[in-house]
């Protein structure tokens, strides 16, 4: 008995510590797309990673840009990267459906395989509150749909980039990379 005891307090101020070295930026919950009862805390689910984050929307200019957002996370997911989408309708009502239409959409059209977190607003005075501290932090909440902000494995913004920088564009490639880099 006392040993379960002893192992349960030892579970107990290991989650505790790993609470306490969350970042602000990334210690918020959200539900997977289409989930409705599970939830991830950013800071676990992306521990000592490189986050790019990313507004998304299924019918819109930009919407191509999954498939190259797809290439990133795969070439560079073994070595600590990942990107996170949270789809949004607040430029031109570009994504008008369910969550469960956006999982579909994404994944039978550009093979989305990277995290996708529930329909959130991304500015504005219903803003979510995780968007808010992106725009604080980097200086400028999104312009449009497609807009990046690149977070590094420490939980600090690093860049942001509109929503006309593509997955292949150099400049975020090369961010992408000296973050993986850093502290290595």
């Amino acid at each position: 008995m006392r040993a379960a005891i002893c192992l349960l307090l030892t579970v107990w101020l290991i989650n505790q510590a790993a609470r306490a070295e969350c970042s602000t930026l990334l210690d918020f919950e959200y539900r997977p797309l289409s989930e409705r009862t599970q939830k991830a805390r950013l800071c676990e689910q992306f521990a000592d990673q490189v986050v790019l984050v990313v507004n998304t929307a299924s019918k819109c200019g930009y919407t191509p840009q999954y498939e190259g957002l797809e290439a990133l996370h795969a070439r560079y997911r073994d070595q600590g990267f990942a990107v996170a989408g949270f789809p949004s309708n607040d430029f031109g009502a570009q994504e008008p459906g369910s969550e469960q239409e956006i999982r579909e959409f994404c994944t039978l059209t550009y093979g989305v395989k990277f995290p996708m977190f529930e329909k959130s607003r991304v500015i504005g005075d219903q803003a979510d509150p995780f968007f808010v501290k992106l725009a604080e932090v980097s200086g400028g909440a999104p312009q449009w749909n497609f807009h990046k902000y690149l977070i590094g494995k420490d939980g600090q913004f690093i860049a942001s980039f509109p929503s006309k920088v593509t997955p292949e564009d150099p400049a975020l490639v090369s961010a992408i990379e000296a973050a993986l880099q850093a502290d290595r």
